[in-house]
């Protein structure tokens, strides 16, 4: 039962968590326009904060936290003035060629703390692992060891998502080597991190 209960919240989990949203597409556009090892640092400060958040939401903070207008305002504006210098930051971002000189410096790609900070202040993230969390129980019988496996699966499918975002984005990078189609990627990442805020913030009204 335990077992059914659990391929029963992966299978809600997965589609919900992993579907396009600002961290998910930044993500993607990150590992497009820097390269997987320059954003391991991003992905990893997605999945610290998307964590920190199922933790906020497993505790109960979250609801109390968002249930309070002002926090919940601060936490949509800040999350929407840093996508929108990941916006700025992507879209402007240097072409990498084909054979990069060996001593040539990666680009900079965002960092550990501005994942956790997006992440943190993701509305996505909120609403999604609190839906799936409060709609499933692995272990009904007991109430820690339920909240206890379900952080573990739910953690589980934060890392799969995020990492498959990354190679996913990472997968456009042979094709940057032509700087018209490069910068047109690149922009194209940039504008879908304008439309995943927007619809993030349209289901917040």
């Amino acid at each position: 039962m335990m077992i059914e209960n659990l391929l029963l919240l992966w299978l809600a989990a997965l589609p919900l968590m992993g579907s396009p949203g600002p961290a998910t597409i930044s993500l993607a556009a990150s590992g497009s326009a820097f390269g997987i090892r320059p954003s391991l640092g991003y992905l990893g400060g997605i999945v610290t904060g998307t964590i920190a958040v199922l933790l906020l939401v497993a505790t109960g903070i979250a609801t109390a936290l968002l249930a309070h207008p002002i926090a919940g305002q601060v936490l949509t504006a800040i999350a929407a003035l840093y996508i929108l210098y990941l916006v700025w930051k992507i879209a402007t971002a240097p072409i990498r060629p084909a054979n990069r000189i060996a001593h040539q410096p990666e680009p900079k790609a965002p960092d550990f703390r501005g994942g956790v900070m997006l992440a943190i202040a993701n509305p996505k993230a909120f609403a999604a692992i609190g839906a799936v969390y409060a709609a499933h129980a692995i272990a009904p019988h007991s109430l820690w060891l339920d909240n206890a496996l379900k952080i573990a699966a739910l953690a589980l499918v934060i890392v799969l998502v995020n990492s498959l975002w990354l190679v996913f984005g990472a997968g456009f990078a042979r094709l940057l080597s032509d700087p018209r189609f490069g910068r047109l990627i690149n922009i194209l990442f940039a504008a879908l991190l304008i439309a995943s805020l927007a619809m993030a913030l349209l289901s917040l009204s």
